[in-house]
Formats: structure tokens, sequence, C-alpha cells
């Protein structure tokens, strides 16, 4: 049976490296990305390494609950999936809402990433052994801890906003790899540790991004920033690559691969059950699996 695998954010940096490193370990290869034109170049490139399986690629605004809803549907209509890559990200310099009225960067790291995964989990058995990948972030270490609603209390920083939208994933991803333990089907996580792309080179310049304490240290934050995302997407692409084919995770659930592309342990705060029982109860609120 042929194997497949869907990337979201797969037409540019860390994503279009993730598709390529899945093409060559012999997948069909979906990318999924808004702009059709960054889409065929993308193709293109897969491509012209001369893969197993010919890539395609697939037009969704992954901020919008029904376009994920929309994609998810062509996607299990070809039948069992054997990877999926959660690699859609996205920081704001400004607080922005996403088309629902959701507060954009909790949107887009998380109730898409959540709500196409719940969707896609049939096509996932069906072609078990698979493997759900989900990007994570070392921003989940400065991520508020409170989901109670979808935006928390205080102020607007995008990087906390951000890391807050990871932790919350990271903590469903780990809460997720339990409930499918034994159905074939393994739950990772990947940290990427930081890349030069089009998300870090457009908002990790600005001091609006933190909060303002940090600002006071803004020169040595930024600089840190700038050693931390100065890196070639395709080294920080290893860790997701690693996760969704390397044979010593076969099996394997629940594991975090970190920048190194080795297992780590993972972030403390995501493994408390009642961070996921709050972030559970808010995505279904947000993100319904069966819409009303």
């Amino acid at each position: 049976m042929k194997q497949t695998a869907v990337v979201t954010a797969g037409t540019a940096g860390i994503g279009l490296e993730t598709a390529l490193g899945l093409a060559e370990a012999g997948l069909a290869v979906t990318v999924v990305g808004r702009n059709a034109e960054r889409g065929a170049r993308a193709v293109e490139r897969i491509n012209a390494t001369a893969p197993a399986h010919s890539a395609r690629f697939l037009a969704a605004d992954l901020a919008s609950l029904d376009a994920v809803r929309v994609l998810a549907g062509r996607i299990a209509a070809d039948g069992p999936l054997t990877v999926l890559v959660n690699n859609v990200g996205a920081m704001f310099a400004d607080r922005q809402d996403s088309i629902d009225g959701i507060e954009a960067t909790f949107a887009v790291n998380h109730l898409s990433p959540y709500l196409l995964t719940e969707l896609l989990l049939p096509a996932l058995r069906a072609g078990a052994p698979s493997r759900i990948v989900n990007v994570t972030s070392g921003a989940v270490a400065v991520a508020k801890r409170d989901f109670d609603a979808v935006e928390p209390p205080g102020g607007y920083y995008g990087f906390h906003w951000y890391g807050r939208a990871k932790l919350a994933h990271l903590a469903h991803t780990l809460e997720l790899a339990g409930r499918l333990d034994g159905t074939g089907v393994s739950v990772l996580a990947a940290d990427p540790g930081g890349a030069a792309t089009d998300m870090t080179n457009g908002t990790m310049t600005d001091p609006k991004i933190v909060s303002p304490g940090l600002r006071l240290l803004w020169p040595l934050v930024r600089r840190k920033f700038e050693r931390s995302t100065s890196g070639p997407a395709s080294l920080a692409a290893k860790s997701s690559i690693f996760a969704a084919t390397d044979g010593s995770l076969a099996g394997r659930t629940g594991v975090v691969i970190g920048p190194r592309a080795q297992p780590v342990v993972p972030f403390r705060a995501a493994t408390d059950p009642r961070t996921a029982e709050a972030v559970r109860r808010l995505s279904e609120h947000l993100a319904p699996v069966a819409p009303a």
C-alpha cells in the first residue's frame, strides 16, 4: 500500500523542508498552504528530486475552521493516511482575530491542527501504523498556563501568546497519545529549535511581542532571538522528519523530539492532566468536531 503524508504550511520554510524529507523517505506527500503560486513552486521543487510518488498541493486557509473541515474531507476521501505533520504556526506582533472571531494565535497554532487531527483520525487508523507529528516550540516556557478562556488575562504580547498556544497543543499532543495508545497511531511532538523563516523574520525583531519587563532588556532579548532563528530551515526540519519516519520510534507514542532530532523530556506543564483537561474543554467548545 502506498504510504501517504500531509504537511500543513508545507509550501516554504520548515514545512517545505519537511515535505522534501518525507518524499525522500518514499511517501506520497501533500503540502497544504494558502497561496497556489507558492504551492505550485513547492510541488515543482519536491518533484524535481524524482521522488517515488509525485507531490501535490491543496489550498486551505488554516485560520478558518470551516476551511479545515473542508480540507479534512478532501484528505479523508483519498483513503488511509500514514503521516500527518501539523507544521502550521503563526505569531503576530499585534492582536488579531481569525475569520471565526477567535484570537488568531490560538486559532492557528492550536485549534486548527487540533481540529484537523481529530477529523483525520479515521484515515490515520486506517493507515496504521501511522504517525501524527505536532510541531512545538521552546516558547512554551514563557506561556501563561490559564486555559479557562481563549485569551488569558493581561495584555497581548505575541511571543508569550504564541508560547501559550503551543503549550495548549503540546498538552493536547500528550493527551491524544494516551488516548490512541494501542490503536497503531503514534502521536509525537517535534521541536525545530528555530530557523530563519517568514514568521521569525516578520515578528521577532519587534519589541512589542514580549512583556514590558523583557522590553527593558530588549537588546539582550533580540540578540537571543537572532541567534535562535538564524539557522537554515533544512536543519530545523530534521526533528519533524525524524519523528515522522525514523524506525527507532516504531510503536512509540507520546515522545517529544528535540532540535537535535533526539527524544527529550516533555515540558513539565504540558504533562499536567489539569492543563490537558482545560485545553480539551476549551478546544471542544471553540472547534467542535461536529459543527452545530
